[in-house]
């Protein structure tokens, strides 16, 4: 994305924490079992070190900005975010890295810059949050007045009388197309630089258990052949992209062999334009994941343009195309997917992402969160309005066995969550939104046993036979939700449990009940 909170064709930010009322501080949670463990790629899904099937909430954390990751420049995770963070049963963070800062010198890394990173990492991990490192870039360079690679690494200048209107619109600038160029064509020796970049923080970063992976270049552009990417994707250069991708997954591995790789689509996507990544040739590489981003355009232009507000009703047929790519991309290539960038602010649109990835049991880190705390004093916590209401979820963090299908009503908490459980891999685990449940939460299981204590923010259920094992979690007196029926992706007619007509179950099985909490933390903006 371009510049702090904004996002593809978004004019300007909004901001998150707007119109939010000021909470008082409470202390600071105490922090998890610092060793929470790698995150491991099985087939399509990720997974635990105990073979339990994992699904990611999270948000980006992204400083774009020299001097980066400084602690206390109120953008900066600290271990209060990381508490806030937790509290709100977030489990990971997208934290943007710049080629920039990592070699600010040609061939010279900046090892108190990794240092720095590498201290973010570890204090998320204290609290259960792995973290996903994002080599980002907006705009290509500071030469265009963007960010991510050093003004050392091209030799493209815009034109003396070369118009700059400025994101997103520079990305049409012939001298930023022919920059992009030299990325593609390793001119300069470019990507071989920004391999040994990378290559320099996997190292950084080896053993620290709470690495998700690295995720390669946000949002490439893919220089003077993007008129070819329209309409139907440009299958030409996804496969000089790809050889790139590789290039630089090879740099990675060769400091860490371990590593979880992770690859965006070129950046037409978020104009539903479709990924040919893995067709030709396919993706071979172990240990690679899928980072697409979802975007609504026709709300960019409503919220940040002034234009017509019944513009955001053209959401869902955009959203539906794009993950209509993501469906094809995941049959043809059996990798995991992780949507590492959503969000806009409005919450009828948050709905569209959240709802189609509860679907297809993905998960997704929100654009954008930014430190609660700074020289000015905590500001509001940014998940007490109707945003953080759609992201604080009851969702099942790990499975003992195989998902099958989830329902999560943001608006009354009912949830309702059905799995084939696998014995000898530990509890299933369900985090129990601390927003939704004022009066406490009831939880029934059918063909489990709630194993955890009641109240819990996090409920644990173990199987009671190898038969399929239902959850519901619910509000006192409320009927709850059903399990929307057919396999994980076949959709329903709604993306919350009442609006699907699917209220009405009675299960027996072990329940419990408690009092939601609340969290303390940061302010963010919107992508």
């Amino acid at each position: 994305m371009s510049g702090r909170g904004r996002r593809w064709l978004a004019i300007a930010a909004a901001a998150l924490g707007c119109a939010l009322a000021m909470t008082d501080l409470p202390a600071r949670a105490a922090p998890a079992t610092p060793d929470i463990g790698r995150i491991a790629i099985e087939g399509s899904r990720f997974v635990d070190a105990q073979g339990r099937v994992m699904l990611l909430h999270g948000v980006n954390n992204v400083d774009k900005d020299a001097p980066y990751l400084e602690l206390g420049d109120g953008f900066t995770l600290t271990a209060d975010d990381a508490a806030l963070l937790a509290g709100h049963g977030f489990n990971t963070v997208r934290l943007g890295v710049s080629f920039d800062g990592l070699m600010p010198t040609r061939g010279v890394v900046d090892t108190a810059y990794l240092d720095r990173v590498a201290s973010v990492v570890d204090t998320l991990a204290q609290y259960g949050i792995h973290t996903l490192l994002d080599n980002h870039q907006d705009g290509l360079s500071k030469i265009w007045g963007g960010n991510g690679f050093p003004e050392w690494a091209l030799s493209s200048r815009p034109g003396a009388l070369e118009p700059n209107v400025g994101f997103p619109l520079y990305y049409l600038m012939p001298s930023m197309n022919k920059g992009w160029d030299e990325v593609w064509n390793n001119d300069n020796g470019v990507l071989d630089q920004l391999g040994d970049a990378l290559g320099a923080l996997a190292a950084a970063v080896r053993g620290h258990a709470g690495v998700l992976g690295i995720e390669l270049m946000n949002e490439p552009w893919p220089g003077t052949a993007f008129l070819s990417c329209f309409p139907n994707g440009c299958p030409g250069f996804d496969v000089k992209y790809q050889a790139a991708m590789q290039k630089l997954t090879d740099a990675v591995r060769a400091r860490d062999g371990g590593i979880n790789v992770f690859w965006e689509p070129n950046v037409t996507w978020n104009e539903t334009m479709p990924s040919n990544l893995g067709k030709n040739p396919p993706i071979t590489a172990p240990d690679i994941a899928f980072a697409p981003h979802d975007y609504c355009i026709p709300s960019q232009l409503a919220i940040y343009l002034g234009l017509p507000a019944f513009l955001r009703g053209l959401c869902p047929v955009q959203q539906d195309k794009t993950w209509g790519n993501i469906d094809s991309f995941t049959a043809r290539t059996q990798l995991p997917t992780l949507v590492t960038e959503f969000g806009d602010g409005d919450p009828a649109v948050l709905t569209n992402t959240l709802v189609r990835a509860d679907e297809r049991f993905i998960g997704w880190q929100y654009w954008h969160y930014a430190s609660r705390f700074g020289a000015g004093g905590p500001r509001p916590d940014p998940f007490l309005g109707d945003v953080g209401r759609q992201l604080v979820r009851t969702y099942p963090r790990a499975t003992a066995g195989t998902p099958g299908r989830m329902v999560f009503d943001s608006a009354g908490g009912d949830f309702a969550y059905r799995y084939t459980p696998r014995a000898g891999i530990g509890p299933t685990e369900i985090y129990v939104s601390d927003l939704h449940y004022p009066s406490g939460y009831e939880v029934r299981v059918d063909g489990g046993t709630v194993t955890s204590a009641p109240g819990a923010r996090v409920v644990t259920v173990e199987a009671s036979s190898s038969g399929p094992v239902t959850v519901y979690v619910n509000r006192p007196g409320s009927k709850g939700a059903t399990v929307p029926t057919g396999p994980i992706g076949s959709g329903s007619a709604s993306g919350s449990a009442s609006g699907s007509g699917a209220l009405g179950s009675s299960d027996s099985g072990s329940a419990g009940s408690g009092s939601a909490g609340t969290g303390s933390g940061g302010s963010g903006s919107a992508g």
